[in-house]
């Protein structure tokens, strides 16, 4: 009878002391908020290929060129992103200013970005591209498109030599951004085969085609090999993005390219005519492609959960 008791006057009580409650105007207790929506803080680094270069219009703007449309700005309009920063610029070195215009150097982009708070601990996804300015693909590119197979092979050459001095720096910048941000993910992307020598549009002869894409292979097992020794030496959590296999039948000469090409030259800051600075980069579909890659390799979900 006692236990009975008790058990009605809990309602009872309940009513008197909302009474109270509203008299004295205290009111309901609010309910507790709603937890923020999980999402991945993003920075980006690099060269012209995290700098967008051949998604949309071109635009001279030194000392960091930066185009609309390219993949970091596809993988920032997924609701799990929060684009911190991209401070890639077109034509960047690792730990060079470049020219003309003083591009500054991926190493610079890190020192501003650590300077300004935007790359810190809260850093969940660092994205770049870094390694072929270096190699001098530009170079190379325009000695395979104009001059002979013995020409071109010496270029292959000497920018593969260069891979021996690249990669021991690419591992030192992987680990300086590691240091700067341990909780992020470090997306290394590669970049993809250029030309299709079996089935496309003559660009460059063959043969050349054939070396060109043989230095691009070796670049980018260097840049697998600095991630994997990042990561295996120093703890760094570095994922080396393969996008060979993805753009496979898409190359510049393809008749289906995810690469940019046009032979039509462009306007220098001098007035000059230049070839066009989109030439051998992503376009719009390729840039896509990019962001997709990325995503596979680093899942937004799981780095948002953390």
């Amino acid at each position: 009878m006692k236990t009975s008791l008790a058990r009605r006057r809990h309602p009872a009580f309940g009513a008197a002391a909302a009474a109270l409650a509203t008299t004295v105007g205290i009111g309901a207790v609010p309910a507790a908020a709603a937890p923020p929506s999980p999402h991945v803080d993003v920075v980006a680094l690099g060269d012209s290929y995290t700098a967008g270069t051949g998604a949309g219009a071109w635009a001279w703007t030194f000392p960091c060129i930066q185009t609309d449309g390219g993949y970091v700005d596809v993988l920032a309009a997924d609701p799990l992103v929060e684009l911190t920063r991209n401070q890639a610029c077109h034509g960047a070195l690792l730990d060079s200013t470049a020219q003309p215009g003083n591009v500054p150097s991926v190493m610079d982009q890190v020192h501003a970005l650590t300077v300004s708070g935007e790359l810190s601990g809260r850093t969940e996804l660092v994205t770049l591209t870094a390694g072929a300015n270096d190699v001098g693909v530009n170079t190379t590119l325009f000695v395979c498109s104009t001059g002979t197979y013995q020409a071109c092979q010496d270029a292959v050459r000497t920018s593969t030599e260069a891979l021996y001095a690249l990669k021991p720096a690419l591992t030192q910048a992987y680990v300086a951004i590691h240091e700067v941000a341990p909780r992020a993910a470090i997306a290394v992307q590669g970049y993809p085969l250029l030309f299709d020598p079996a089935a496309g549009y003559p660009v460059m002869p063959v043969e050349n085609q054939q070396l060109v894409n043989h230095g691009t292979t070796a670049l980018n097992q260097a840049l697998a090999e600095a991630a994997a020794d990042a990561t295996n030496k120093f703890r760094a959590n570095v994922k080396f993005v393969d996008v060979t296999a993805r753009f496979t039948g898409h190359a510049a000469n393809s008749l289906d390219p995810w690469v940019y090409f046009s032979p039509v030259q462009v306007p220098a800051p001098d007035g000059s005519l230049t070839p066009d600075p989109r030439n051998f980069h992503p376009n719009s579909t390729g840039h896509q492609q990019y962001a997709a890659a990325v995503e596979a390799v680093v899942p937004l979900p799981a780095l948002a959960r953390r």
